[in-house]
């Protein structure tokens, strides 16, 4: 790895004042920056500068290359794998002030927005219009665009509308020499060269800062029906998920959860459960007629004789949703997890859920699993209770399971400083190289987030 300054100087710091406002650069009680969501990976880092706009980004990028300064990108700070970790001698950049958003485009349907902008902001702003921003999950009251481009977030609503890297119509970001590149037309037909957008989506700030994105909105239907099902295997949930949407094109998530987990939720956030079962699928559906009765027909005539629960109002709505959404958060509330958010093939995930439970309880019983996820795209967060944080052997056990089953290590968190020794788990040697050398050739003095996604 390049070496970068490991003490910032006086005079340096000043000039990150001089551009941002000293009241903008903070040197002290920077925990809140350091540590990610869950506790697990804390760094050190000597500065943090929060710019206003991208002209600040740009002048600090500049600064940085100038003085060989590492930068950690960080946006709402709800990562999950230590994707923002800034040792001594690194500032982190935060994009919390990059927070403007735009007029929506009606006749495009899109919206253009700052970095620092979060999801649930582009969420209502699109609301206002009859419209709506696809991305959606839990944190979507503390994450931001530039985060969420950054690790290209998913989220339950992938299965219809796709990631992040499927709603971003435009960029604008700096390069680690402060070059601005600015590519914010909303073409939606538009060949010339590689596609850039794309590049920085999924890069978690190793290549550069996305300051603003124009983003894709799609049609917002009058009816949402949400149903919750309980069923007695995973197998049982993905037969189910399998006839739904054979049956209708109007499903949104399919949303899988196990009883320990809704107990768990359940008595940290008591939040009521409808029924119990060994297995719960939350299905949403979005169109322009409420489709409980035809759900309901269906699920008869294909043989489903589990419990179910409709939500007849928005605040039923709530509270099904709470019982999956609430996981994570719950998770925290009895210990630091070893987090892994995987993907394998939807037909391949009852045999790879009870892998990972018999191989973790293998290594020890005393260890707590809990697993929750999104059943119609394979991919599951698996939740690991017991092990110390420094003790990497259970991270080693899940991945293994997961390469067996030729899935991914990272569906949708990143690949952070948690999964980067695991990384040729999912890629190649060959693509591994490839995306080194990009990094390289626009990252020489690699500035760029230097803990995160490669050894």
């Amino acid at each position: 790895m390049i070496g970068h300054e490991k003490v910032l100087s006086a005079d340096f710091v000043n000039s990150l004042q001089q551009v941002v406002g000293a009241a903008h650069v903070l040197t002290d009680d920077l925990g809140g920056y350091g540590t990610d969501w869950t506790g697990r990976f804390i760094g050190s880092p000597s500065v943090v500068v929060r710019p206003a706009n991208t002209n600040e980004v740009a002048r600090i990028m500049h600064l940085c290359s100038q003085h060989n300064v590492a930068v950690v990108p960080q946006g709402g700070n709800t990562g999950l794998v230590g994707g923002t970790l800034a040792d001594d001698g690194h500032i982190i950049l935060s994009t919390r002030r990059l927070n403007w958003i735009g007029d929506v485009d009606t006749s495009s349907q899109q919206i253009s927005v700052g970095a620092g902008v979060l999801i649930e902001q582009v969420q209502e702003a699109a609301k206002g219009h009859g419209l709506r921003y696809a991305v959606d999950f839990g944190a979507r009251g503390s994450a931001t665009v530039g985060g969420t481009i950054a690790t290209n977030a998913g989220g339950i609503n992938v299965l219809r509308f796709g990631s992040t890297r499927h709603q971003i119509v435009g960029i604008e970001a700096v390069l680690p020499n402060g070059d601005v590149i600015e590519h914010m037309a909303g073409l939606l037909k538009d060949n010339t060269g590689y596609d850039i957008a794309s590049l920085l989506c999924g890069s978690e700030g190793t290549l550069g800062i996305v300051t603003a994105a124009r983003l894709r909105l799609v049609a917002s239907h009058n009816q949402r029906t949400t149903v919750l099902l309980g069923c007695d295997s995973s197998q049982e949930v993905v037969d189910v998920v399998s006839g739904i949407r054979q049956q209708f094109d109007c499903l949104d998530a399919a949303e899988m959860f196990f009883l320990d987990g809704a107990n768990l939720v359940a008595e940290a956030f008591n939040v009521a459960i409808p029924f119990a079962a060994a297995v719960y699928l939350l299905l949403e559906f979005s169109a322009d007629v409420d489709l409980a009765s035809d759900i309901e027909s269906h699920l008869v005539q294909s043989n489903f004789s589990g419990s179910s629960a409709v939500a007849d109002n928005e605040s039923s709505r709530t509270r099904l949703w709470r019982l999956r959404e609430e996981h994570t958060a719950a998770i925290s509330t009895i210990g630091v997890p070893h987090k892994f958010d995987v993907t394998v093939a939807v037909s391949d995930l009852p045999l790879f859920i009870n892998a990972v439970r018999r191989r973790v309880s293998d290594a020890n019983a005393e260890w707590s699993v809990y697993i929750f996820g999104h059943a119609a795209d394979g991919n599951m967060h698996i939740n690991v209770l017991g092990p110390t944080a420094n003790d990497e052997s259970v991270d080693e056990i899940v991945l293994q399971v997961v390469a067996e089953f030729k899935g991914s290590i990272s569906a949708e968190h990143g690949i952070g400083s948690a999964k980067k020794k695991w990384l040729s788990l999912s890629r190649s040697q060959a693509e591994i190289d490839m995306m080194k050398a990009i990094k390289s050739a626009i990252d020489p003095q690699g500035l760029m987030n230097p803990n995160t996604m490669f050894v």
